[in-house]
């Protein structure tokens, strides 16, 4: 790593690791959502909501501190990067359980609990990845390339559940199965967008490492 010369606000390395750490709560949240039956999920839909405003407080206080900073631990517009693509990450989680609950799904495909499976394992490994950013000496690298196989994994499972929805007789035998069908559909387009959330994360967290070597 380059010597610095200057001072830097090293408080921006715990604000994202704060931040971070909210989507391992909100991912382990929607879990136990889908887990759930039917009747019992908007608790945990409401627990969600209330980890995305957390992680939105958190979102807020770097976007503070980058604007009262004069020099800051890397580049301004990567720290503004990652601390937004981190808050995508929580928006997207907290998304899929309110349509989840607001559609009124009974049954979910046995892919959405692979799909956030994935998100967890992928929100695991961003949250032990921020603290890592501290000391860029340290290996990063097999975060980044865990999280783009986790993204290309849930790729495929995403694929998988659209022939599913799209095939299968039981989402074609009446309108109102047609309906379910789309229901499904919007929550595992978000969950894939979450997918995407974690893989842009880690890309930028690639960014910064190599500009930092």
């Amino acid at each position: 790593m380059r010597f610095r010369l200057t001072p830097r606000d090293v408080t921006f390395f715990d604000l994202l690791a704060a931040s971070a750490g909210h989507l391992v709560t909100g991912a382990d949240l929607l879990a136990q959502l889908i887990g759930a039956p039917p009747a019992e999920r908007p608790p945990y839909a409401e627990q969600l909501k209330q980890s995305e405003h957390d992680a939105d407080d958190s979102t807020h206080a770097i976007m503070r501190r980058l604007n009262q900073t004069f020099v800051t631990p890397f580049d301004r517009d990567d720290i503004y990067n990652l601390a937004s693509s981190l808050d995508d990450c929580m928006d997207n989680m907290e998304a899929a359980g309110d349509l989840i609950v607001l559609y009124r799904v009974h049954e979910l495909p046995e892919g959405v609990t692979e799909q956030v499976a994935t998100l967890q394992r992928a929100a695991e490994l961003t949250a032990a990845a921020m603290p890592k950013l501290r000391d860029m000496n340290e290996e990063l690298t097999e975060y980044w390339i865990e999280v783009n196989r986790l993204e290309n994994e849930a790729d495929r499972t995403y694929r998988e559940l659209l022939a599913l929805l799209f095939q299968s007789p039981r989402y074609q035998e009446s309108p109102a199965a047609v309906v379910e069908m789309f229901k499904l559909k919007g929550i595992i387009d978000v969950l894939e967008q979450a997918a995407d959330s974690f893989e842009k994360v880690a890309n930028f967290v690639e960014t910064i490492v190599l500009k930092e070597s």
